[in-house]
C-alpha cells in the first residue's frame, strides 16, 4: 500500500480535509487515519465501528483518530484499545501535529470533484449542535488562497469544484474587508472561465447575499442545486433551536429562486423529534418538504449531544423520534421519486464518477453507460428510474 489509509466519515468538509491529509502524509505507508464525525450519537457509533473494523483489517498499522469525535468524545475514543493516538481536529492540517516534514507536495485528487474548504468553525450557538466544540470559531480562507486551490485542482483535471465548510455563508466575516460570499464566488467564476461546474455545499439561506442569489438564479456554471441548513419547519422549534431564520424565510427564498431558475433542485437538513416537539410541530416539518420542494433530504433523528442546551430540554421518547424521522424520510422519498420521474427522457450533463454512476448539475444520481471514463462529462438521456437512480 502506498501512503496512508484515510477513512472519512461525516461531512464534505471532512472529505476536503482528508484529501489534504493524504498529501501531507503521503510517505506514511503503515498508517490508518480515521477522520471522524460527532454530529449525532449515531455518527459517534459509526466512528467507533470504523475504528474497530480498521484495526481488524490492519492489526499491525498505526491507527490515529482525528476529526470532531477526537475532540468532542475524546475520552471515549482514547479509551478504545484499537486506537494508538488522537490528533486534535483543529491541528489535523498542521504537519507538526503528525511529525512530518513541513514541505510536502500536494497529492492529485482522488475524486472527479474537488472539495475546497473555504471556511471552518462556527460562531453561532444552535442549541442542538456540538460541532463548534470540535471546530472552534469561524475562520475564512482568503480569496487568493481559494483561487490558488481552484487553480491547482483544475490543473490536475478536476471538472467540478465544490466549496464547502462548517458555516459556508459566514465566509468573509473575519477577513479585513468582510467581503460577501457572492463576491468571492463571482470572482472564482470570472478568474477561471475553464471551470465548467462550481457547486456550493450546505448554506444558511437567511445569509445568502444578493450577489450569490443572482448567481444561483442566472449563472449556468453555478450548479442548480441549493442545499439549505433548514433544520425544522415550525417557527417555535426554530426559535428553540436558536436558528436565525423562520419558516417563511426559507419558503420565500425557494419560491424566488424557482421563479428565476425553475430547474434548481432543493436539498435540506431536517431534524426529527427535537425536544418539546409536538405533533403540530412535526406536521409543519412534514409540510415544508412539499412547500420547499425538497428532493435531497438529510433527515436526522434528534439525539442529545454533550454540553448542548437542547440536551437539558424535555426529551421525546426515542420511539416517537424514530417514527417521525421515518415519516420525514418517506415524504422526501415521495418528492424525490416524482422529481426523478420528471427527468426521464431529458438530456442531462453528467459528470462520471469512478463507480459507474455520475451527477447531473441538479445533483441527480445517474447510471453512466460503459465506455465513459471517470471525470468525463457526458450528455445522457435516462430511460427510467430504478431504486432511486436515473438509468
Amino acid at each position: 500500500m502506498s501512503g496512508p489509509e484515510l477513512i472519512t466519515l461525516g461531512c464534505r468538509l471532512n472529505i476536503a480535509e482528508s484529501e489534504r491529509m493524504r498529501g501531507m502524509l503521503s510517505g506514511e505507508d503503515n498508517l490508518v487515519v480515521i477522520n471522524s464525525c460527532a454530529v449525532t450519537s449515531e455518527a459517534v457509533r459509526q466512528t467507533r465501528q470504523a475504528i474497530r473494523k480498521a484495526r481488524k483489517a490492519r492489526p499491525d498499522a498505526r491507527l490515529l483518530v482525528t476529526g470532531c469525535a477526537a475532540d468532542i468524545e475524546r475520552e471515549q475514543i482514547a479509551d478504545m484499545p484499537e486506537v494508538d493516538g488522537l490528533i486534535a481536529n483543529q491541528a489535523k492540517l498542521d504537519p507538526r501535529a503528525w511529525n512530518v516534514p513541513m514541505e510536502v507536495p500536494p497529492l492529485p485528487p482522488t475524486r472527479t470533484r474537488a472539495f475546497i474548504a473555504i471556511q471552518n468553525g462556527c460562531d453561532h450557538a444552535c442549541t442542538f449542535c456540538v460541532i463548534p466544540q470540535g471546530r472552534g470559531q469561524s475562520r475564512s480562507m482568503t480569496v487568493d488562497a481559494v483561487k490558488r486551490e481552484v487553480e491547482q485542482h483544475l490543473a490536475l483535471g478536476a471538472q467540478e469544484v465544490v466549496l464547502t465548510g462548517v458555516d459556508v455563508t459566514s465566509w468573509g466575516y473575519d477577513l479585513p474587508d468582510k467581503p460577501p460570499l457572492g463576491a468571492m464566488v463571482g470572482e472564482i467564476l470570472d478568474a477561471f472561465p475553464e471551470l465548467q461546474r462550481l457547486r456550493m455545499s450546505s448554506l444558511d439561506g437567511i445569509e445568502i447575499d444578493e450577489q450569490l442569489f443572482e448567481l444561483f438564479a442566472s449563472e449556468r456554471r453555478l450548479m442548480p442545486h441549493l442545499h439549505l441548513s433548514l433544520q425544522h419547519g415550525h417557527d417555535l422549534i426554530l426559535k428553540r433551536m436558536k436558528r436565525r431564520h423562520l419558516r417563511n424565510d426559507a419558503v420565500d427564498l425557494v419560491a424566488k429562486l424557482k421563479r428565476r431558475r425553475p430547474e434548481i433542485a432543493i436539498g435540506a437538513d431536517l431534524i426529527a423529534g427535537f425536544p418539546t416537539e409536538t405533533e403540530e410541530h412535526h406536521q409543519a416539518n412534514l409540510s415544508i418538504i412539499r412547500e420547499c420542494d425538497i428532493v435531497h433530504g438529510h433527515i436526522f433523528p434528534y439525539s442529545p449531544r454533550p454540553g448542548t442546551p437542547a440536551a437539558r430540554m424535555p426529551q421525546l421518547d426515542r420511539s416517537a423520534i424514530k417514527a417521525r424521522a421515518s415519516e420525514l424520510r418517506a415524504a422526501v422519498i415521495d418528492m424525490r421519486s416524482q422529481w426523478l420521474q420528471s427527468l426521464v427522457g431529458k438530456q442531462l450533463s453528467v459528470l462520471a464518477e469512478r463507480d459507474g454512476t455520475g451527477y447531473a448539475p441538479n445533483f441527480a444520481r445517474v447510471s453512466v453507460p460503459q465506455g465513459i471514463a471517470a471525470g468525463q462529462i457526458a450528455t445522457i438521456s435516462p430511460d427510467e428510474v430504478i431504486e432511486g437512480m436515473l438509468v
